[in-house]
């Protein structure tokens, strides 16, 4: 690691990627904090969890029981193990709890005041943080699977909704109604994501397998369907083949800079794309419940050998990145 600081101070590297580097080691010496608990409110599942980005400070979290509660992150017991505090919930005896199991909650991107939930109760709601009561109710036809709101919009107001449906919706907060859908997939809408780069840029995920990349503003919006195969089989077999996963694809996100997207599937896959060009990385990194975080890499040959050295050799994806104690000096 000195080396990448050694370098970043000499003008050598891109400071981009000393940021990198450290965040990857934070990411690979992830473990349980003993320190710290969150107080247990849900009485079953919990689907959803938001921080909001101002402060980072408070939490939301959405249950199957339709329940959400506002967590306090901050330490004021001034102890080095403490347990943060729900503010306050919407219970089962509020009266616009949801009827159903909570998908997602999300923060008003610019201030505290605010928050969204949507529902399988064929809802999503606009609620008022100070008196937690819903500000606006937008009521769909069908279960709603997902919503989004831009991180960086300033001429926009638009929460995409993903439902049942195979249309992506677009409410504005502003109007208080569905400004416009979305026409391009096949099957409902599992998931829904802003760039965090461009405002205008919605990333859908689809029960069809496909991921696509929209400008809203466009009267044909699609931009892009991404296809794991990097148009080798489309040549072939046509559009039919472009596909991002081989199932359904239930979730996705942007990176922090928006240049890249992540998205998995019930095909067991994440697969990592260029927002920018649609092109499969074909390399990423994936953790599980076995507690592993593990590196994954197309093989550069047909046939697989046992002998890592020989791998360490045939690809740099096997080569320590890491700063050795001669380089750091």
């Amino acid at each position: 690691m000195l080396g990448y600081i050694s370098a970043r101070q000499a003008g050598l590297d891109d400071p981009l990627k000393l940021r990198r580097a450290e965040a990857t080691r934070r990411v690979l010496s992830l473990e349980l904090n003993k320190d710290k608990d969150i107080e247990r409110i849900h009485g079953s599942g919990i689907n959803t969890l938001d921080i909001e980005p101002v402060e980072s400070r408070y939490m939301l979290s959405g249950g199957s029981d339709g329940v959400i509660v506002l967590y306090d992150l901050e330490n004021w017991s001034k102890k080095p193990c403490y347990t943060c505090k729900a503010v306050c919930s919407v219970g089962r005896s509020h009266p616009d709890v949801h009827k159903f199991s909570v998908e997602t909650v999300q923060w008003y991107p610019h201030d505290t005041g605010m928050f969204t939930s949507s529902s399988f109760d064929k809802t999503l709601k606009i609620w008022d943080t100070n008196t937690l009561q819903t500000a606006d109710v937008f009521n769909f036809e069908e279960t709603v699977y997902s919503h989004h709101m831009s991180p960086v919009a300033t001429k926009h107001c638009l929460i995409a909704v993903g439902t049942k449906s195979p249309k992506v919706q677009l409410c504005d907060l502003k109007s208080g109604s569905c400004s416009h859908i979305l026409q391009g997939h096949r099957q409902e809408i599992l998931a829904v994501s802003w760039s965090p780069r461009h405002e205008y840029i919605l990333a859908t995920a689809s029960a069809d397998s496909r991921v696509k990349l929209w400008d809203v503003r466009r009267a044909s919006a699609c931009l892009i369907s991404l296809d794991q195969h990097n148009g080798k089989k489309s040549e072939v077999f046509g559009e039919t083949a472009k596909t991002a996963h081989n199932g359904r694809v239930n979730g996705l996100c942007f990176t922090s800079d928006g240049l890249h997207l992540l998205t998995f599937g019930t095909d067991d896959r994440i697969r990592l794309w260029n927002s920018s060009s649609g092109e499969n990385t074909l390399e990423l990194y994936s953790s599980g419940r076995d507690g592993n975080i593990l590196a994954w890499v197309p093989s550069l040959r047909e046939t697989e050998s046992d002998d890592t050295s020989e791998k360490q050799c045939l690809n740099p994806a096997y080569e320590d990145a890491w700063s050795g104690s001669d380089d750091d000096g």
